[in-house]
């Protein structure tokens, strides 16, 4: 490093306040951020700008190292963070700040730390004494570019990705007649009945002057018991010290979303409790108690029987009657806003928890079209969630390797002979 880098000493004198001068900090990712402090530090300072590199000496090691951003035109530190600057004619910046993230890189700076347990520092002259490959110029940029490219395609399928499934959400709550309202104007100046103000919603007085709060739709809404056989809260019973046959789901298996399976307890076994709280295909699981309302009422489908696991009494279990409503179309239902919205305000709170009960489940009013339309709603959603997956799945293969490849082109045999 001692051959790519300049120490810069520069001493930065105020008079009490930091002035234009910007104190940082060093996240253990690498990234510089500006820090909030007006006044000025206690013993010597020194500056740092854009592209110069800056390690914390008690952090480096654990990954405290990066270049400061064209964010920061003026940026101070204390002795604590040596400050180089990258020789131009051998370095890039982006390069550089690359090279910093690599695997490679990270494990030998680790090494350069010496001192007490706990208290272990990298100096600058072991920061300087870091052989780190350093191909052309050309090469350098050649690098850089390849893995920007690679990164701006894994972007552009992630915003894909966005996009397909936006737009099949918001046809599937079309269809329905529960789609968001258009949005409020930025400045909204009306007058208002006092005795509307009582609902105290401001944005429901502005929908209602505006005419624009209702949603049409052909299909009717009713009451989501009229559609169920049962709703059930989950089993009390303690889990058990000894590992035994019977699981039992966590509530944290459900508040993604789907149903983790490696989310568990074990339960003592009884015949009584796999019939009460079994797990059957078409079942819908919904969180019941969280202490964040965002979790409350989150819901996972069941998508086949499980005969060895039962579910916990801060989970609800949702059986659909079959003939009314398809499970996959319940699932999604109650995502969409305007069912969360009747589960958020029917969720009562105590001690820092947020709770619903099976009645608040019945209560929900819901849009059930007939059966074959659920299924056709239910499919064209879920397709368009797959695709959305694949292409996030290929961004973030894409990121792999283009870091794999960035990597390889620099740590190896013949790299760095």
């Amino acid at each position: 490093m001692r051959e790519v880098l300049t120490e810069r000493r520069e001493a930065v004198q105020v008079d009490g306040a930091l002035g234009d001068w910007q104190a940082i900090t060093i996240k253990f990712s690498g990234e510089v951020l500006p820090r909030e402090r007006a006044e000025a530090f206690k013993g010597a300072m020194f500056a740092a700008y854009p592209g110069d590199l800056v390690f914390s000496k008690i952090d480096a090691r654990n990954g405290a190292v990066g270049l400061i951003p064209d964010s920061i035109a003026k940026a101070v530190v204390t002795s604590e963070y040596p400050v180089f600057t990258p020789k131009a004619d051998k370095l890039r910046a982006a390069y550089l700040n690359h090279l910093l993230r690599a695997e490679h890189f990270k494990a030998d700076l680790q090494s350069k730390a010496s001192g007490t347990s706990g208290r272990k520092r990298v100096t600058p002259e072991g920061f300087l004494s870091l052989e780190v490959p350093v191909p052309a110029l050309d090469e350098q940029d050649a690098l850089v570019a390849a893995y920007t490219a690679a990164l701006s395609r894994a972007a552009q399928l992630e915003q894909e990705a966005d996009a397909i499934e936006r737009s099949g959400w918001q046809a599937f709550e079309t269809a329905l007649g529960v789609a968001p309202p258009p949005p409020l104007p930025d400045r909204p100046v009306f007058v208002a009945r006092f005795k509307d103000v009582e609902r105290w919603s401001h944005d429901g007085i502005l929908r209602g002057a505006l005419g624009n709060g209702a949603t049409s739709s052909e299909t009717p809404m009713e009451p989501l018991g009229n559609a169920l056989l049962e709703v059930r809260h989950g089993c009390s019973k303690g889990p058990s010290k000894k590992t035994t046959s019977l699981r039992v789901l966590k509530i944290s298996a459900v508040t993604k979303g789907r149903i983790d399976l490696e989310e568990h307890k074990f339960i003592s076994d009884e015949p009584a409790l796999r019939e009460q709280f079994a797990l059957k295909a078409g079942d819908i699981l919904m969180c019941r108690t969280n202490g964040t309302l965002a979790y409350v009422g989150m819901s996972a489908l069941v998508e086949a029987n499980i005969n060895d696991m039962i579910f916990p009494d801060k989970i609800i279990r949702v059986r659909p009657n079959l003939d009314r409503i398809e499970p996959r179309f319940l699932w999604r239902l109650l995502q969409v806003p305007a069912v969360r919205s009747q589960i958020e305000a029917a969720a009562r709170t105590a001690v820092g928890n947020f709770a619903i009960g099976g009645k608040d489940i019945k209560a929900l009013k819901v849009p059930l079209p007939l059966r074959a339309q659920q299924e056709a709603l239910a499919q064209a959603l879920g397709d368009a969630v797959t695709d959305a997956a694949v292409k996030r799945t290929a961004a973030a293969t894409l990121r792999q390797s283009a870091w794999a490849t960035f990597e390889a082109a620099l740590f190896t045999p013949a790299a760095s002979s």
